[in-house]
Order: structure tokens, then sequence, then C-alpha cells
């Protein structure tokens, strides 16, 4: 049996953290109220009264995560150049990826339950991503005719840093055989191919 907690008088706040817990421990497949409701020792009906499912208390986990990602990403170093603030942003990312893993595989490996849009989920994830389109609408400017590129090149963005953060947490890299010091210049070597990939476009596409 589970060991009970003392239980703070916010049982609301109580069941978010037991669930951050409880998924670091076991996975998220695994949770449930009533697994929660024992762990905090208390009845199995007290956390309905905050959450009407497990999927709603998941859903407030997961927004929570994306908040705490979009506030880390606010407090980077900030620089008057764009590129340098991209850089600065990158580092930023794979930082909290690194520092967090759990609640990183939350947001990006795991599928939305039905009530994102009631807790929120949506909005706070949005806004992580709104971040890096700050960013990027800094060096193509906010016309009209620039929010794609800025759309594109931000997606284009995100699946190099998500790739990156994702071979930096694998084992199999420890297991390549690579050149000595490749993983520690890993990271450095990818802000950089970016920055020259995406000055390459801006290049092409200058009239």
């Amino acid at each position: 049996m589970a060991q009970k907690t003392d239980v703070p008088l916010d049982v609301r706040e109580a069941c978010v953290r037991a669930a951050r817990d409880f998924i670091a421990e076991h996975g998220v497949e695994q949770l449930s109220l009533r697994e929660i409701s024992r762990r905090l020792g208390v009845s199995h009906q007290a956390p309905y009264k905050h959450y009407p499912s497990r999927d709603h208390l998941l859903a407030e986990v997961m927004r929570r995560c994306f908040r705490d990602f979009a506030e880390r990403l606010d407090e980077r170093e900030r620089h008057d150049d764009p590129r340098d603030d991209l850089r600065s942003l990158g580092s930023r990312y794979l930082s909290y990826a690194a520092g967090h893993p759990v609640e990183y595989r939350l947001m990006f490996g795991t599928p939305w339950p039905e009530s994102a849009d009631a807790v929120g989920l949506v909005r706070d994830a949005v806004h992580a991503f709104d971040v890096l389109r700050g960013v990027l609408r800094r060096l193509h400017g906010t016309d009209a005719g620039a929010q794609t590129r800025v759309d594109l090149d931000a997606m284009y963005i995100w699946a190099n840093m998500h790739g990156l953060a994702s071979i930096l947490q694998s084992n199999v890299k420890d297991h390549l055989d690579l050149a000595p010091g490749v993983v520690a210049q890993f990271e450095m070597h990818t802000m950089h191919m970016l920055s020259l990939a995406l000055d390459g476009a801006a290049r092409q596409s200058a009239p």
C-alpha cells in the first residue's frame, strides 16, 4: 500500500503535486484519481471535487509544465540581435529538457486529454510556442506576408531543438563510437548550423 503523505489544506494543489510525483515514478499510464487519493490519505471522492476525471487532472499537470517551460524561456538572457536571442532561447530549451525530463516527455510525448481546452492547456502551450515566434518576428517583420516564414522557421527550429534534446537524453549516443568531444560540441554545432540555414534562407528570399 502506498505510504500516505501530509496533505496541505489546498487539496487541489496537493493533487497536482502528487500526480507529478506519481507520473515520475510509474508513468502516465497508471495515473488514476483513486491512486492520488490513496497517496494523499483522503477519501476517494476528495479529488473529484476539483477534477471531474483523471484526464482533467492530467491536463492540469501538463498545463503547468507548459507554463513553467514558457516562463523558463522568458527568463533567458535577452539580446538586441534576434539571432543571438534565438541561440539564447535554444540554450534555455535544452536546459529545461535536460533538467525536467519527466515534464518534457509529458509536454511533447503524451497525447493530450480531451479536457485540454477546459483547463487552459492549449492556451499555455501556444504561449510557449509564441515565445519563439516573437523572436522570429523581430527577424522577419510583422506584416502579413512574413507570417508564413515565421511559422515555417519556428517549426524548423522546434524540430531541430526537439531532436537535439531527445538525442542528448538517449542512451544510444553513448554507444556510437563517436570521435572524442563530439557529444560536448553537439549543442553548439547544431546552433551554428541552424544559424547558417536561417541566414542562407534569408539571402535567397531577399529581393
